[in-house]
């Protein structure tokens, strides 16, 4: 998960302050210590982090806090506003063009994930924001460029205009605005050439492409896990483009966040999207807000909110709410609900969306490893139609032939059916106390 090292370091500090009726210059100077080294070993730029610190300290050891009635949480709101500031501030907004089509120019090494990146855009523009994008086969070089970019387009639904490995680029890209007014698209998505390093002939190109389509958007798309030489690449880029904003890939891996928390503070251009998964619907709009509340364990609702809008479907929430209230959900209503909680990404991120999860008895210290939810559902489907609508009728037999099926065993089916039997006395107790504050209302897994 990105930032986990980063996150556990900088909590710990703060932890050790939160508490303190009162705080000493020492205390700053130790916390400062913390945070510098924290923030060094997730990549992130020497300066930055001097810059960075340097602020924290000053604004810690100022009248805000150290005359405040808790300075300890007065320090931990200096931290998080220092840490939403480095990140850009406030999110920054997707440009729209006065006279369609809004034109935005892909650029970037070679394996940052550009192409993906494309058509995750191209997804989010029309999901969210309820646009019509062409997207433009504009790379020539690379011969799996076009066919991908087309695949991508297939899957997504949408329109792909490509002229071949011939084609100049800066044809490529005029022709795609043509047909996108003729056709009445409201943006193009131009997907350009990379290279495995920084060049002139690729600058040349992407210039010359800039100046024939006039872009308004230029989006540099930047691998997460490359740490601090992300930042060189999008020093280099931004100098050649004067680039309008970064597009963050892969900040879901195992990347420690270096190049997230330098960037802006680098280059002075803010990052824009953040890919969160490979599937095509895994871009984020980049809060930085957000971003650091996470960082420092204090979720991110706003998000997990916007999450489940696009993944939960309306009418199945109404019915899965009328199932409860009478107690008759069964394990098919189960696996539709595992199906959409799914969609909405990995299990530990979203559990680290919910504030304060972090320091909730049971989810403490609990590994959510999203292979579980295989099993449960292979244990689910291997069950009959009646088993699944009425678990009342396992028996010894019934469970061994399930666990064969699904390659599980029988302690782990018991296990399941254990739970499902718990969350159901749970769904009937929320239901009951419905309207008298929560009294009586008693979680099994608490």
């Amino acid at each position: 998960m990105a930032f986990e090292g980063l996150s556990d370091r900088l909590q710990e500090t703060i932890k050790k302050i939160k508490g303190k009726g009162k705080v000493t210059e020492q205390d700053v100077k130790e916390m400062s210590r913390e945070v510098r080294l924290a923030l060094l070993e997730a990549d992130v730029n020497f300066k930055v982090v001097k810059d960075f610190v340097k602020r924290i300290r000053e604004r810690a050891i100022g009248q805000e806090v150290m005359e405040s009635l808790t300075p300890g949480q007065q320090i931990i709101k200096v931290v998080k506003e220092e840490l939403t500031d480095l990140m850009g501030g406030d999110e920054s907004k997707i440009a729209v063009a006065k006279r369609p089509p809004t034109v935005i120019m892909m650029v970037g090494l070679q394996g940052a994930g550009k192409t993906t990146t494309t058509g995750k855009l191209a997804n989010l523009l029309r999901k969210n924001y309820n646009r019509n994008p062409l997207l433009a086969a504009a790379d020539v070089y690379r011969p799996a460029a076009i066919q991908q970019l087309q695949t991508l387009g297939k899957q997504l639904g949408m329109p792909v205009h490509a002229e071949g490995t011939e084609a100049d680029p800066v044809d490529i890209a005029k022709n795609a605005i043509e047909k996108a007014k003729e056709e009445h698209h409201d943006y193009v998505i131009i997907d350009t050439a990379g290279r495995l390093h920084v060049d002139e002939g690729l600058m040349g190109e992407l210039q010359r492409i800039k100046e024939a389509v006039n872009p308004d958007e230029i989006f540099l798309v930047v691998d997460a896990m490359t740490g601090q030489d992300a930042v060189n690449v999008a020093e280099s880029f931004d100098e050649q483009l004067d680039v309008t904003g970064v597009l963050l890939t892969k900040l879901d891996g195992d990347t420690r966040g270096g190049a997230a928390l330098s960037i802006k503070a680098v280059t002075g251009k803010p990052i824009k999207f953040a890919g969160m998964g490979e599937k095509l619907d895994q871009l984020e709009t980049f809060h930085p807000e957000r971003m650091a509340s996470r960082i420092l364990g204090m979720g991110d609702m706003l998000t997990l909110i916007e999450k489940a809008q696009t993944q939960v479907d309306e009418k199945q929430a109404k019915e899965l709410e009328s199932k409860m209230r009478t107690a008759s959900f069964t394990f098919e209503d189960f696996l539709e609900q595992m199906d959409q909680v799914k969609n909405m990404g990995p299990l530990d991120e979203i559990i680290n969306m919910i504030p304060g999860a972090n320091k909730m008895k049971g989810l403490k210290n609990v590994s959510f490893d999203d292979k579980q939810i295989v099993h449960v559902e292979a244990i689910i489907q291997s069950m009959t139609k009646n088993e699944r609508q009425d678990p009342s009728v396992m028996n010894a037999s019934r469970k061994k032939r399930i666990a064969k099926g699904s390659g599980t065993s029988v302690s782990e089916v018991n296990r399941l059916l254990k739970q499902f039997d718990e969350m159901k006395k749970m769904m009937k107790q929320m239901s009951n106390t419905k309207g008298k504050k929560g009294k009586g209302m008693k979680f099994p897994f608490m």
